[in-house]
C-alpha cells in the first residue's frame, strides 16, 4: 500500500518560516516514497482564527509548489465524525464528564490530572468537558527522527480533554479520528506536538484505529533561541521570494541542495529534494542565521 502523508495548519494566521519547514519536510518525506499527500485545514477553534488566514495558508503552498493530493479536508466540517468517536469513547466507559477548570487544577497542585470528576462526577445538567482515561501507564513509540521516546503516567495524570466545556471537539480527537479517516500512514510534524502523541496512540487503540508512523523535526528558533511561532508573532512569509526561501529551508533540513542547482527552478528543486530526501540529514537543531531578517518575509 502507498503511504499517505499530510500537512494540518490552523488557519490561526499566515504561514510561516517554521510552518513552511513542517510542510516541506511532509512533502518531501511522502513524494520521496511515491506516496499521497494530503492538506488538512484544522480550524476548529473559531475564536482563535484569522479571516482569510486558510485561503491564504492554501495559496503559499502552491506557490511554492507543495501541490496535495484530493480536496482539503476542513474539520469544521467534521463535526459529526467526532461526535461518533465520542460516543464510542462514552459507550466504552473511556471517556467521563469533567468540569474542572485551570486554575482549579493550578490551586490543587496538579500535574495533568488527579482523576477528581471519575470519583467525585459532576451534576447530570452541568457544563462539563470530557476527558479520556489513559489505560496505559507506561508508553514508548519509536519517531523516526526522534528516536525512541518513553511516558510514563502516575494515577489518572495521564487522562486527557477531547470535548472542551466551550462546545468545541480538542484537537487530540479531531486530529486521530481524520488520520484514521484519511488513511494516513505516516505522519511528519513540528517537535511541539511530539508530546501529544502518546495520548493519539491511546485514542487510536480504543478506538481500534491503525497508528501511523511518526516523525518530528526539531522546532526552528531564532538565534536568540526564541521559538519561531505565531505566537511569538513571527512574520509571513512572501511567495515572490520562494526560490531563496525554498533553498534556504532544504539548507536548514540538511537537505544541500547541490551546487550544481544554482540556477534551478521551484519545480527543479523540488524534484532534486525528493529524489534525495534523507531524513537521517535532519540537524538536531534547526536554528536561524543571526541576521536580523529572513529574505522574503514580510513584517
Amino acid at each position: 500500500m502507498p503511504c499517505i502523508g499530510r500537512f494540518a495548519p490552523s488557519p490561526t494566521g499566515p504561514l510561516h518560516f517554521g510552518s513552511l519547514l513542517a510542510a516541506l519536510a511532509s512533502y518531501l518525506d511522502i513524494r520521496s516514497r511515491n506516496g499521497f499527500w494530503k492538506v488538512r485545514v484544522e480550524d476548529l477553534d473559531p475564536p482563535r482564527e484569522q479571516p482569510g488566514a486558510a485561503d491564504h495558508i492554501l495559496r503559499t503552498l502552491e506557490a511554492f509548489g507543495l501541490h496535495w493530493d484530493g480536496e482539503v479536508v476542513y474539520q469544521s466540517q467534521r463535526h459529526d465524525l467526532y461526535q461518533e468517536a465520542l460516543q464510542v469513547l462514552i459507550d466504552q466507559g473511556t471517556a467521563y464528564p469533567c468540569n474542572c477548570s485551570r486554575k482549579q487544577l493550578r490551586a490543587r497542585g496538579v500535574q495533568g490530572y488527579d482523576g477528581h470528576c471519575l470519583h467525585q462526577p459532576p451534576p447530570a445538567l452541568a457544563n462539563v468537558a470530557y476527558r479520556v482515561r489513559h489505560l496505559q501507564p507506561r508508553q514508548h513509540f519509536n519517531d523516526r527522527i526522534q528516536g525512541r521516546r518513553d511516558y510514563h503516567w502516575h494515577g489518572h495524570q495521564g487522562d486527557f480533554v477531547v470535548f472542551r466545556r466551550d462546545g468545541l471537539f480538542a484537537y487530540q480527537l479531531a486530529v486521530v479520528v481524520d488520520d484514521a479517516d484519511q488513511g494516513i500512514t505516516d505522519i511528519l510534524r513540528g517537535s511541539d506536538l511530539i508530546d501529544e502523541t502518546p495520548h493519539q496512540l491511546e485514542l487510536q487503540q480504543q478506538l481500534g484505529y491503525p497508528p501511523p508512523d511518526y516523525a518530528h523535526i526539531p522546532v526552528i528558533t531564532h538565534a536568540n533561541g526564541q521559538k519561531l511561532s505565531k505566537q511569538n508573532l513571527a512574520p509571513a512569509i512572501d511567495p515572490q521570494d520562494r526560490l531563496t526561501l525554498l533553498r534556504q529551508a532544504l539548507s536548514l533540513l540538511g537537505q544541500g541542495p547541490s551546487p550544481d542547482l544554482a540556477d534551478a527552478t521551484l519545480t527543479e528543486l523540488l524534484d532534486w529534494g525528493c529524489l534525495n530526501w534523507n531524513p537521517a540529514a535532519i540537524p538536531a537543531v534547526l536554528s536561524l542565521p543571526a541576521a536580523k531578517h529572513l529574505p522574503g518575509q514580510v513584517y
